[in-house]
């Protein structure tokens, strides 16, 4: 029997599940909630063509990427840090450890209080949410990293500095992309809590003001977004990842 290709089995996936999505809507009870796949798309065009669609977009992609960026600045030397010299890891590892099992979002009321509610304010936040995922992760990736390569690589009589270079940020390369991963959904989750709480523009203020004059089919609209930039963002990354650690296949193969 021929194996079906994935790309098919997505697409019937997709089908489906507007499928179930009309079904549901068509139930008066429901109905009133989730709205038709229609009436959704019919509120996207309206959006698009009113202009507040790209406006609402590009502002919190803004943000997104102005947090998630500064996340990755700082995850990326401290995670490596801390997995490489136990007094960094001694210092620092408590503190991650402690805001790590804080939720970011009861760090919004504090850092609206000390910044107020403009764009700072928001990027802190998810500066916070994807810095503590982020670290995580690649400490975990560099944690992981086969002691046998070291020693091998110190026998060869590298240094240090050659032996970071050349043996550990490769091999933890693909724990880096799993922490961007993990780092952009943890950026959109707390990105639509902050414009929920104080924003004049965005896909979480498009849906907090809909929801104010029961316009659930805005409301539905501005989630359908968020998961369809976060999904694309995710299949980059993907991208990115057998782009440039195929090599680790081949080795492995």
């Amino acid at each position: 029997m021929k194996k079906i290709p994935n790309w098919l089995l997505t697409v019937i996936s997709i089908i489906v599940g507007l499928g179930v999505w009309y079904l549901l809507s068509s139930i008066p009870s429901i109905g009133a909630i989730l709205t038709t796949p229609g009436k959704v798309l019919s509120s996207f065009f309206k959006e698009v063509s009113s202009g507040r669609m790209w406006s609402n977009v590009s502002t919190s992609l803004l943000r997104v990427l102005g947090g998630f960026s500064l996340g990755l600045l700082f995850a990326i030397p401290v995670a490596f840090a801390m997995a490489w010299y136990s007094l960094v890891r001694a210092i620092f590892d408590p503190w991650i450890q402690f805001f790590r099992t804080i939720p970011p979002i009861a760090l919004i009321p504090l850092v609206i209080v000390s910044q107020g509610v403009g764009e700072s304010a928001k990027i802190s936040v998810i500066f916070v949410a994807t810095f503590l995922v982020m670290v995580i992760s690649i400490f975990q990736g560099v944690r992981n990293v086969d002691p046998t390569l070291i020693r091998a690589a110190r026998v060869l009589g590298a240094k240090d500095k050659d032996i970071f270079l050349e043996v550990i940020v490769p091999a933890s390369f693909p724990y880096i992309l799993v922490g961007i991963r993990l780092g952009l959904a943890a950026a959109w989750t707390t990105l639509v809590a902050a414009e929920l709480t104080g924003a004049n523009k965005g896909l979480g203020n498009m849906i907090m003001e809909a929801s104010l004059y029961f316009r659930m089919d805005v409301v539905i609209l501005g989630i359908v977004v968020i998961g369809i930039i976060g999904l694309a963002m995710d299949k980059f990354v993907l991208f990115l990842e057998r782009r440039l650690t195929g090599w680790q296949e081949i080795r492995q193969s």
